[in-house]
């Protein structure tokens, strides 16, 4: 990136986003040497005026959108002016503009079309007397429209009717008249549905949106999304529709001027060209604008859902017994070590058919002693109740915890080539119980191997643009996993994937290496890796953490570049590195500010200190247990005025599903989230969160319950 193009760049994305500008031009130069945005937000907060992951990410979004308007430039003015139409103000005027509607409408008179109408009637040569109509001061239009009437032009209509053509064609790429259009659109502009009469019955899920109409400016993304989809399945015919009137009153005060003739062929002109041209492509304009921005909404919300889900309470390295629970099939029961491996596994089956109680009572004590365990997780799926109390009643007089996991997408991870992969010669069973009990260990580490969308949360994700959500997903995980951190010895290829700067090939040549030559020693042996290279290094190697490695530093979040840095800190104390780490009263003895340069300021220092206060913290919450109502067995136990304990499973821009413990979720719709209004469900909640939910509403045929929580958290 030219020094040019990157204050060019600075400058546009400052003042769209209200950023220092000495942030973003740091920033850029950063991403131009090939830094990611947890190194630059966790390591490079000096040159960027400490922009958190999320306004970093921000400028290199932005960045993307800016690099894709200079090459639709360079496109253009090539076209244009191998042409011969590219004039020194036409070129000024596109090469200043960085708004993708402006300059599409600027290329519009020139972007090579398919034969119109307008383009016939230039070849019958009908151009000069569309210049007089519009020009309308001819009063004899139809003796000059004589003169046009040969050849292929039959009559005087035929010669009117190509020059309004023209004219109709000429408002069209008149950016005035789009403008003017797109603010009619932009104030009164309806999105409206009308369900498809014969496909009624089978479109009943679509009900609220067989006749519904708002303002496009108002509908929620939710909305869209919905009528989207069913105009897709072929259930809804979908429209957006302006004022029309309107926008034919303002366009003909524009081009019609006095009375006459041809201030008549005008009006039709500006009729046709609204009818025929504009509006249907601001129609389509605005569509496309609505869908984007829905995306946009319905995107960010599962991107801040899946962040809380990947940063949900872990147990930590625990020895943990899973149940995969079911009836007829039985319980999966996995036994795991302390780091997720299986060391055993069976079938039990005390619920009926079989009613194998006490066999199954025995089996599961006896595992319980044999393999030490410290914790059981038992999936929220089929049996889930039913088989926790009956693990309850086994270990009531232990210490052994007990934990409702939500099983959601354990299924699509049991029958993926990772998962084969992992246990290759366990059957999706096993292997999916595997998962529910290594989610209780790590969430984040064992939900980085299922594609986002099977998880279980956010919004029409398979309606939206599946690109842009892949690239926000990746980014989400890429963000939590750095934000954790992981163990070089013990994390997956899949887990390391994330770490910045990494990838799937260095990642599982990490793994490969770790394989042949055991356990890390250091964080300097990664450059012993095939292909890791000192810019790779560079930028994973403060997220890779080596517990109890020679060097402490290298068990913590410390960056490498800085360990000599820290050794003077220790030096100057006459202490080491590990005693510092060990001993508060040295650290409180140290004065950051002495040690602040050119290259490391204060929010390094103060970065660096409470990394050594405790180093390899876990930001994430701790775990706590959870209990539904015992009383709460199916949907019909549910009543009215009911207060049970939930736990959010899911947000929408609409409200969030929680989880009162039988098969059908409540819907908290956002009016019921708060007595203030609010613009957003994650104003007041969070997935996973464990609150009190009131029962406000059973709808029995729908089997559909609504849920308050006013007045109650």
């Amino acid at each position: 990136m030219t020094e040019m193009i990157s204050t060019l760049y600075t400058q546009l994305i400052a003042e769209k986003y209200k950023l220092p500008a000495r942030g973003v031009k740091n920033t850029l130069h950063l991403f131009d040497d090939g830094a990611t945005i947890p190194f630059i937000s966790r390591y490079r907060k000096e040159a960027t005026g400490g922009l958190d992951e999320v306004q970093v990410g921000t400028i290199q979004e932005e960045l993307t959108k800016l690099q894709e308007v200079s090459k639709r430039k360079e496109t253009i003015l090539h076209t244009i002016e191998e042409a011969g139409q590219l004039t020194p103000d036409l070129q000024s005027r596109i090469e200043n503009t960085w708004d993708s509607t402006v300059l599409e409408d600027l290329y519009l008179p020139y972007k090579p079309k398919r034969k119109t109408r307008a383009q016939k009637a230039r070849q019958l040569g009908l151009e000069p007397l569309a210049t007089v109509m519009m020009m309308q001061r001819e009063y004899r239009l139809e003796q000059v429209a004589k003169q046009y009437v040969k050849g292929e032009v039959a009559s005087v209509e035929e010669a009117l009717q190509g020059a309004r053509d023209i004219i109709a064609e000429q408002i069209n790429e008149d950016p005035r008249a789009r403008n003017t259009v797109r603010r009619v659109y932009r104030f009164t502009a309806q999105a409206t549905s009308k369900v498809v009469k014969k496909r009624a019955e089978e479109g009943l899920k679509y009900k609220d949106y067989f006749d519904f109409s708002t303002p496009l400016r108002r509908c929620a993304s939710h909305q869209l999304l919905a009528i989207r989809r069913a105009e897709a399945e072929g259930f809804l015919k979908v429209k957006i529709q302006a004022d029309d009137e309107e926008s034919l009153d303002k366009l003909c005060s524009s081009y019609v001027r006095g009375q006459g003739m041809c201030s008549d062929q005008v009006a039709l002109a500006v009729e046709d060209s609204y009818k025929r041209l504009l509006s249907p492509s601001i129609e389509t304009e605005f569509a496309t604008q609505s869908k984007e921005k829905a995306d946009e909404e319905a995107i960010a919300i599962f991107s801040q859902s899946l962040k809380q889900l990947l940063l949900a309470a872990p147990l930590g390295q625990k020895r943990v017994l899973a149940l995969d629970p079911g009836f007829r099939t039985g319980c999966k029961l996995v036994c795991l070590d302390a780091q997720g491996n299986l060391l055993y596994h069976t079938a039990i089956f005390p619920h009926a058919p079989q009613n194998q109680w006490a066999q199954a009572a025995k089996q599961t004590e006896d595992l319980l002693r044999k393999y030490q365990i410290e914790a059981i997780a038992i999936g929220n799926g089929t049996a889930s109740r039913e088989t926790k109390k009956f693990v309850d009643g086994l270990v009531k007089d232990t210490a052994v915890a007990v934990y409702v996991v939500s099983e959601q997408g354990a299924s699509i991870y049991s029958a993926s080539p990772i998962a084969r992969e992992e246990f290759p010669d366990e059957d999706i069973t096993v292997r999916g119980a595997v998962s529910i009990g290594r989610r209780l260990m790590d969430p984040l580490a064992e939900l980085v191997k299922i594609d986002p969308k099977s998880i279980g949360v956010g919004q029409y994700q398979h309606d939206v643009n599946q690109v842009k959500l892949k690239k926000a997903l990746d980014q989400v995980i890429e963000n939590c996993v750095n934000q954790v951190g992981v163990n070089l010895n013990t994390a997956s290829s899949y887990l390391l994937t994330y770490i910045a700067g990494l990838g799937p090939t260095l990642a599982k040549n990490i793994v490969l290496y770790r394989q042949e030559h055991g356990a890390f020693k250091s964080r300097r042996e990664l450059l012993k890796v095939p292909r890791l290279g000192a810019k790779a290094y560079q930028q994973a190697a403060g997220f890779l953490r080596i517990l109890d490695a020679k060097n402490p530093l290298d068990g913590s979040a410390v960056h490498p570049e800085r360990y000599d840095l820290v050794k003077q800190m220790a030096k100057d104390q006459g202490t080491t590195v590990s005693q510092l780490m060990k001993e508060e009263s040295l650290r409180q003895k140290i004065v950051v500010s002495h040690y602040v340069s050119d290259e490391v300021g204060l929010p390094t220092l103060q970065d660096i200190m409470a990394e050594l206060a405790k180093p390899n913290r876990d930001p994430r919450e701790q775990l706590k247990s959870f209990e539904f109502d015992q009383s709460i067995r199916t949907f019909e136990d549910v009543r009215i005025g009911m207060v049970l304990p939930a736990v959010i499973g899911n947000i929408t821009a609409f409200g969030a599903f929680a989880d009162i413990g039988i098969k059908e979720n409540g819907l908290i719709h956002i009016s019921q989230m708060a007595s203030r209004r609010i613009s957003s469900p994650t104003e007041v909640v969070t997935i996973g969160q464990q609150l009190d939910v009131k029962v406000i509403d059973i709808d029995e045929a729908r089997r559909r319950i609504a849920l308050s929580l006013k007045d109650l958290n």
